[in-house]
C-alpha cells in the first residue's frame, strides 16, 4: 500500500501540545522580512484612523500565518498591547470635540471693531469684550489642549486685561444684537447692525476743527485760513449744531480769532433733551447753560461734559450719536475740535447748507491761496525781506524758531503757527496750533492723515519749499494788512 503524502506544515510545532514532529520535518520557508507593529511606534507617529489600525492588525495576522509558529506571548504583554492600541487610537474611533478658538477671536474682533480708544466708555466696553473672550477660550479649553493659537489668545488675553486694568468679574458683552442693543448708545446699534447683516462696514468718522487766525480744517480734510469776522455756523445738521464768533486780532487787519463758541444738541428721543452750551472767552463753564453736567436718564448718561482743566479745557460726550467735542481756551481766544460720525453729520436739509465744517469758507472769505496753503500765496508785488519784523517781537526766523520748539514736523499746523505769530505776535497762538493738533491726533480716525503738508505746487520745486514757505508767508501777511 501506498502511504499517503503528509501535508506540507500539518505536522505540529514544537510548542503544540501533541507533543514534537518527526525528526525528518521539512524545512521552513524563508521568513519575510519583519514587519513593525503600528503600536511600537507609539510616541514617534500615531495610526491615522481607525481603519489603518484594523488594517495593520489584519496584515500582522497574515504574517503570522504565513511564517512559523510561535509560542502565545505572555498574558501581561498581550494585555499591555490592548492597553496600548487601546489608548494610541481611542481618540480616532470617536469623533474629536472641535477647538472653537477661531470662533471666539471673531466674536472678540466683531465686539471690539467700532470702539476708538479717544471715546468716553471705550475701557468698560472693551474690558466687557474681553471677558466675554476669556469665557468663550475657557469653554472651549478642553477640545483646544495642545493649539498654539489657542494658548497664544489666553496669553494675550491676560496681557490685555492687565494693561487696561479690567478685572476678572464683571459685565461680558454678548454677540446677540437683541442684548447688546442700547438705543442711546450710538456705537451699539450700528454694531447691531453689522451683526443682522445689515451693514458689514464700521461706521465712518469725520474731523473739523476750528483754531487760531482762524484755521479750519473741514470734514473733507481741507484747509483753510478765513476771515469770517461775526457769527458763523461750523455745523448744523439734524444733530447738533455748532456756532463761533469771531472777534478782529489787531486793528486794522482782516485776521479774527474766536472768542465764542455755542453747541446745541438737539433733543433726540428718550436719550437727551435739548440741551446748550455756551463758552466765552474767559468764562469756560463746566456745565451746560440750564446748570446742568448731563443728559439722558439712568447711570450711563448719554451725554456729558467733563472738565479736563478747569477754566480752560472741557470734553463733551455724546454718546447717542457717537460725537465728542473739545473746546479749549489759550490766551483770549477759544479753539474747538469734533469728531462725528458720517451718516450723521451729513444729515441736513438744503437750507442748512451753510456749514464751514462741510463746505468751509466762502470763497470770499478766505486769505489764503484757495487750497489750504498759507506757504504758498501768489502775489505780484514784492515781499518785504524776510527779516523785516510783521508785528513787534517777532521776525520771520523768530517765528520759524519758536513754532518748531513746539511742533518739529513743518507741515500745516506749523505753517500756521508761524502765520499767527507774525500777524500778531501773541504767542499764545504757538500753543493753540500745538493743541489743534494734539486733538487731531486723539479725534482724528486715520492717522495717515494727521498731517497735512502742502505740495510744492505752481511749478515750484520740492527743494525750493523753504524758500517759497518764506515768501509765501511774508505775501500773506501783506494781503492780511492791507
Amino acid at each position: 500500500m501506498m502511504k499517503k503524502k503528509r501535508k506540507r506544515g500539518a505536522s505540529p510545532g514544537p510548542c503544540s501540545s501533541h507533543g514534537p514532529g518527526p525528526a525528518t520535518a521539512p524545512a521552513p520557508p524563508p521568513s519575510p522580512e519583519p514587519t513593525r507593529p503600528a503600536w511600537t511606534g507609539m510616541g514617534l507617529r500615531a495610526a491615522p484612523s481607525c481603519a489603518a489600525a484594523a488594517s495593520a492588525a489584519v496584515a500582522a495576522g497574515a504574517e503570522q500565518r504565513r511564517g512559523p509558529r510561535l509560542c502565545p506571548p505572555p498574558l501581561a504583554l498581550l494585555l499591555l498591547l490592548l492597553l496600548s492600541l487601546g489608548l494610541l487610537h481611542a481618540g480616532d474611533c470617536q469623533q474629536p470635540a472641535q477647538c472653537r478658538i477661531q470662533k471666539c477671536t471673531t466674536d472678540f474682533v466683531s465686539l471690539t471693531s467700532h470702539l476708538n480708544s479717544a471715546i468716553d466708555g471705550f475701557d468698560s466696553e472693551f474690558c466687557k469684550a474681553l471677558r466675554a473672550y476669556a469665557g468663550c477660550t475657557q469653554r472651549t479649553s478642553k477640545a483646544c489642549r495642545g493649539n498654539l493659537v489657542y494658548h497664544s489668545a489666553v496669553l494675550g488675553i491676560s496681557d490685555l486685561m492687565s494693561q487696561r486694568n479690567c478685572s476678572k468679574d464683571g459685565p461680558t458683552s454678548s454677540t446677540n444684537p437683541e442684548v447688546t442693543h442700547d438705543p442711546c448708545n450710538y456705537h451699539s446699534h450700528t454694531g447691531a447692525r453689522e451683526h443682522r447683516g445689515g451693514d458689514q462696514n464700521p461706521p465712518n468718522y469725520l474731523f473739523c476743527g476750528l483754531f487760531g487766525d482762524p484755521h479750519l480744517r473741514t470734514f473733507k480734510d481741507h484747509f483753510q485760513t478765513c476771515k469770517v469776522e461775526g457769527a458763523w455756523p461750523l455745523i448744523d445738521n439734524n444733530y447738533l449744531s455748532v456756532q463761533v464768533t469771531n472777534v478782529p486780532v489787531v486793528p486794522g487787519s482782516s485776521a479774527t480769532a474766536t472768542n465764542k463758541i455755542t453747541i446745541i444738541f438737539k433733543a433726540h428721543r428718550e436719550c437727551t433733551d435739548q440741551k446748550v452750551y455756551q463758552a466765552v472767552t474767559d468764562d469756560l463753564p463746566a456745565a451746560f447753560v440750564d446748570g446742568s453736567t448731563s443728559g439722558g436718564d439712568g447711570d450711563a448718561k448719554s451725554l456729558r461734559i467733563v472738565e479736563r482743566e478747569s477754566g480752560r479745557y472741557v470734553e463733551m460726550h455724546a454718546r447717542y450719536i457717537g460725537t465728542t467735542v473739545f473746546v479749549r481756551q489759550l490766551g483770549r481766544y477759544l479753539t474747538l475740535a469734533v469728531r462725528m460720525p458720517e451718516d450723521l453729520a451729513m444729515s441736513y436739509e438744503e437750507s442748512q447748507d451753510l456749514q464751514l465744517c462741510v463746505n468751509g469758507c466762502p470763497l470770499s472769505e478766505r486769505i489764503d491761496d484757495g487750497q489750504g496753503q498759507v506757504s504758498a500765496i501768489l502775489g505780484h508785488s514784492l515781499p518785504r525781506s524776510s527779516s523785516a519784523q510783521a508785528w513787534p517781537g517777532y521776525t520771520l526766523e523768530t517765528a520759524n524758531a519758536q513754532c518748531h520748539e513746539k511742533m518739529p514736523v513743518k507741515d500745516i499746523y506749523f505753517q500756521s503757527c508761524v502765520f499767527d505769530l507774525l500777524t500778531t505776535g501773541d504767542v499764545n497762538f504757538t500753543a493753540a496750533a500745538h493743541s489743534a493738533l494734539g486733538d487731531v491726533e486723539a479725534l482724528h480716525p486715520r492717522k495717515e492723515r494727521w498731517h497735512i503738508f502742502p505740495s510744492s505746487g505752481h511749478g515750484t520745486p520740492q527743494g525750493g519749499s523753504r524758500l517759497s514757505v518764506s515768501l509765501g508767508l511774508t505775501c500773506l501777511i501783506l494781503i492780511v494788512f492791507l
